[in-house]
């Protein structure tokens, strides 16, 4: 951290100037809160389909081809479980929000875990531009609708052997080797077309983008316009090079065009931005929660 003391110095110049603060979020942030897709997490919910598939990240596995339904959301119930329902908010979210609440903000996201809700951010205030793992679709899709999940996910793991603490966590009873499939009728399908139900993600054209999906847009649109070309501080925290162009290439494109504007990136290994607004960014290279606590 040494060496990113000067940058830290002067995003906290910026964060305490700005009219404005736009929060974009992504994979890095709840990384950083420990929401890790590999090693020990991986390892404690996801063994026994390491050793079956050879699946060795949470990540990889989402895209791994079940032959069955009952196998499919047997992965699923376990990966939504623990990354949505069964989370607590990580401190770099709570520090981030302590750090805002008083500002006008806004969040971006491209992150699904629900996290900044958790957090305590409100609710008007967020945009979760990727969808949200406590949602389900049709996977066709008949209709543009989500679906609240919580109790079907609960009773998917639970059916698999897994007990919910008071903590809302799952754990294994001693002995007890878990199930990699779901009861058949525990498969959700649509309640319109029959159809099975997925995940509301955004992975392809049949992302659903619902009644809040558009509220949510409208707000972030309208709260760009009612800052114009003011001091605005794009804050860039953990969005990689996966799906630039969802959030980072529009942040770079909107500092370029308001001459007041600032970017910052906070990226362990992936904090750069382009040569054209070289002047009014701070790149910092560094975990973004130690960055947090330092501000």
């Amino acid at each position: 951290m040494g060496n990113c003391f000067e940058q830290i110095r002067r995003l906290k110049y910026e964060m305490e100037t700005a009219c404005g603060i736009v929060i974009c979020a992504g994979a890095g942030l709840s990384t950083s809160a420990g929401m890790t897709c590999s090693g020990e997490r991986f390892e404690r919910y996801f063994s026994d389909f390491r050793e079956k598939y050879g699946i060795a990240d949470m990540y990889s596995g989402g895209f791994y081809p079940f032959e069955t339904l009952e196998e499919y959301w047997a992965w699923w119930s376990r990966q939504i479980f623990i990354n949505r329902h069964g989370a607590a908010a990580g401190k770099p979210y709570t520090d981030l929000l302590e750090l805002v609440k008083d500002r006008d903000y806004f969040v971006i996201t491209t992150n699904v875990d629900h996290q900044f809700q958790l957090a305590g951010f409100d609710k008007e205030r967020l945009f979760y531009t990727q969808g949200d793992y406590g949602l389900f679709q049709c996977s066709e899709p008949c209709h543009e609708t989500t679906y609240e999940n919580e109790d079907a996910i609960r009773n998917m793991v639970e059916a698999q052997g897994y007990v919910v603490d008071e903590r809302s966590e799952l754990f294994l009873p001693k002995g007890v080797t878990p199930k990699m499939t779901v009861p058949s009728a525990l498969v959700p399908h649509c309640p319109k077309c029959g159809k099975p139900m997925t995940m509301n993600l955004r992975c392809d054209d049949s992302f659903v983008q619902d009644e809040g999906w558009y509220d949510a847009a409208n707000r972030y649109a309208a709260f760009l316009r009612s800052h114009g070309d003011g001091r605005l501080l794009f804050l860039d925290l953990g969005v990689g090079a996966n799906t630039p162009g969802i959030i980072k290439f529009e942040f770079w494109r909107m500092t370029a065009e308001k001459p007041k504007a600032t970017y910052v990136c906070v990226n362990l290994g992936e904090a750069c931005a382009p040569t054209e607004i070289r002047d009014r960014s701070i790149c910092i290279n560094a975990d973004i929660g130690k960055v947090l606590e330092q501000l």
